[in-house]
């Protein structure tokens, strides 16, 4: 009886505990099915599905004749899931000699017998991520997936290639700094037009929904949870390549020639203010020149000499003084309380007039005459500096514009010396691209323009959003006083310190400037000497400007730093290269005066219409069978004609033609248009015999 009481005393105590742990069970079972649901749902999701980011492709940074200076190329890094779910034993075995073979010719960091250790070991481990390489670009994936094995693609083969997009600078470095990068700092985006711009270009990134399958792979699942990506538009600057590559040629050279340690060099085009060329070399510890700082937009130094066009401008327009007026600058020195100024020939100028204080650039002769005319009241000729806008930013669209600093009276650190330092551009600090804007304002007949570096947003080809030319003030001047200072600076070319960059095919008006450069509170030496700062800042052709240019050389060493010698050969290069591809040249007669051309110059274009108008005129066009759009050459009276060849998929070439008939020509063969400036075609792009696809952008510009 006792036993049969404990068996069933010991059978209640389990039955009891299985009561327990089934009533747990069943409470739990309640719990995960109502409370903890959406917690474990959630982790099933994220086991199971996952979303991941579809990044938006970058859009191109574009010169203004449409050549890419910044663009987006996929680079691929390649691994191998060398245990795929999908794989089979047989395909391993019978291709994995040709596969290491394969890897080892394409890619050449491992011989064919170490690929095929690397891998067998990788498989026995079970690597599901085995990485090949990285940064491999299209062509190179594109060899790798007729390789045995991966030819079997993802599931079959184990290849696994993940894209990234790599930012290129096609001219590499061209313009490099100008055209930015993209700074990974906490302040995001700050560097030149990529950063400036980084709204437009970088798009909107998309979304897509993957599942893992069993085995561990993971595969797109359409429709609910994708969003599309939206790539970024085109930014179409005002940068000319050809033009950049001459600028940036010319200023390495003369900084190698010259040893400085840096210079930079832009070109401006005058009504527009559009950048044409921004050019900013430095020495690197290679012994060559990079771009590694926009000197042109954030370097604010004393300018020296060149400030002294607005000095002189400011009492110009108040009318205390003329350009005839005589000035005594004596034997060449000035003393103003313990600084002694003075001027570079020895014995002086004597008795010279304003407007050749200017040509020679007497700082003698500048600062009496400032001292004289505002000794008593410096606030109104620093007012009339001001008036001119040249104690402030220019508020380009490129971050980083240094700050100009023009002292008022007053300040802490206004001293008795101020004003006469001031007249010939010390203890003043502005950039070289602030120089310059002002110089194109005298050039563009007082209206100053605020420096523009980017014309369009495009996409697609299409233009979305268009920056026209902003002015900043309407005039820094009277006219007379634009047309006396223009008169000036003529005269530095013709018979002051740039004389040799005078020459017989057009007219050079600018302004010198070599400054001794500031170092800290040492003042102006060291114990390596003194460092000098030489500038050229003017405008071409000086009748009629198109293009103002500036270039600034820091630190010659060579014992040569004269602005005239050091950069302004660098301005002459660069002004005699535009002029041989532009069409502004004054064709002139041996006497000086203008001669009508018997036969007009027809260019290039429509067969008949250039028959029909140079009939008029009594030329005698040579007939051209089986082509409707020639070109032509004129010898006299006659003018040659050839045929342009239009072939099919081909760019036809357009040089010379109106823009009518241009776009007619490009329309018709199934190209979009785009192009800058007016007149006639000077270049294009692509060139033409180029192969192109329909519905491709032809750019054209014109050669004004």
């Amino acid at each position: 009886m006792a036993l049969r009481d404990d068996i069933v005393f010991r059978g209640g105590i389990l039955y009891f505990a299985l009561a327990i742990v089934a009533l747990a069970i069943l409470i739990r079972i309640v719990i995960l099915q109502t409370v903890e649901y959406g917690k474990w749902s959630a982790m099933s999701e994220k086991y199971v599905f996952k979303r991941t980011e579809l990044v938006a492709d970058r859009g191109d940074i574009l010169a203004c004749d449409g050549r890419q200076l910044a663009t987006s190329v996929p680079y691929y890094t390649i691994y191998m899931d060398t245990r795929s779910s999908g794989m089979p034993e047989e395909t391993w075995a019978a291709g994995i000699n040709g596969l290491s073979a394969g890897l080892a010719r394409h890619l050449g960091t491992r011989t064919a017998p170490e690929w095929k250790a690397a891998l067998n070991n990788a498989r026995r481990r079970g690597d599901r991520y085995f990485l090949i390489k990285r940064k491999v670009d299209y062509k190179t994936l594109k060899n790798l997936r007729e390789l045995p094995v991966f030819r079997e693609g993802r599931y079959r083969g184990g290849l696994i290639a993940e894209a990234e997009n790599r930012r290129i600078l096609p001219n590499n470095e061209l313009a490099a700094r100008t055209i930015g990068y993209l700074s990974q700092g906490e302040k995001g985006n700050t560097v030149g037009i990529e950063g400036s711009f980084d709204r437009e270009l970088s798009g909107r990134n998309g979304a897509a929904v993957m599942q893992r399958l069993a085995g561990g792979d993971w595969i797109t699942v359409d429709g609910t949870g994708t969003v599309s990506s939206r790539d970024g538009n085109d930014v179409v600057t005002t940068i000319d390549i050809d033009l950049q590559d001459v600028a940036a040629t010319a200023l390495a050279n003369q900084l190698r020639k010259h040893n400085a340690h840096h210079g930079c060099a832009v070109v401006m085009k005058v009504n527009t203010g559009d950048i044409r060329a921004m050019v900013n070399l430095e020495a690197g510890s290679d012994g060559r020149y990079h771009e590694s700082y926009n000197y042109a937009v954030g370097e604010s130094t004393e300018p020296g000499s060149t400030f002294k066009l607005p000095v002189l401008m400011a009492a110009l327009e108040e009318g205390i003084i003329d350009t005839g007026d005589i000035v005594d600058t004596g034997r060449g020195s000035i003393r103003f309380y313990d600084k002694v100024i003075r001027d570079t020939k020895e014995g002086g100028y004597g008795m010279i007039s304003v407007r050749e204080v200017f040509e020679k650039s007497s700082n003698v002769g500048t600062a009496r005459l400032i001292t004289d005319l505002y000794g008593d009241r410096p606030g109104d000729f620093v007012d009339r500096l001001y008036a001119m806008k040249l104690n402030q930013k220019l508020g380009i669209r490129i971050q980083g514009e240094g700050t100009p600093l023009i002292r008022y009276p007053g300040d802490k650190l206004w001293s008795g010396i101020s004003l006469a330092m001031m007249s010939y551009g010390y203890e003043v600090r502005m950039t070289p691209l602030q120089i310059l804007t002002f110089y194109n304002a005298v050039a563009n007949n007082g209206k100053m323009v605020r420096p523009r570096f980017v014309t369009a947003i495009e996409r697609n080809g299409r233009e979305i959003k268009h920056y026209n030319p902003e002015v900043i003030i309407k005039s820094v001047a009277s006219r007379s006083t634009i047309k006396k200072v223009r008169k000036m600076m003529e005269g530095v070319v013709e018979h002051g310190t740039a004389t040799n960059l005078k020459n017989t095919d057009y007219k050079i008006a600018g302004k010198t400037g070599t400054a001794q450069i500031a170092k800290g509170s040492g003042g102006y030496r060291s114990d390596s000497g003194i460092s000098y700062q030489a500038s050229f800042v003017g405008y071409f052709p000086a009748e009629d400007p198109l293009y103002s240019c500036i270039v600034v050389v820091n630190a010659p060493s060579n014992g040569v730093y004269y602005g005239n010698q050091v950069a302004g050969t660098v301005f002459r290069e660069i002004a005699d290269r535009i002029y041989a591809t532009s069409f502004y040249r004054d064709y002139r007669s041996s006497d000086g005066n203008r001669t009508a051309a018997l036969v007009p110059q027809a260019g290039n274009g429509y067969r008949d219409d250039i028959h029909s108008v140079l009939g008029r005129f009594g030329g005698r066009p040579e007939k051209t069978t089986g082509h409707e759009w020639i070109k032509t050459r004129q010898n006299g009276d006659t003018v040659s004609c050839t045929g342009i060849e239009i072939t099919g998929g081909m760019v036809p070439d357009v040089r010379g033609m109106s823009l009518r008939d241009a776009m007619h020509l490009l329309e018709n063969s199934g190209y979009r248009v785009r192009f800058s400036g007016r007149g006639r075609v000077l270049r294009q792009f692509p060139e033409h015999g180029t192969r192109y696809f329909e519905g491709q952008v032809v750019s054209l510009e014109m050669n004004l």
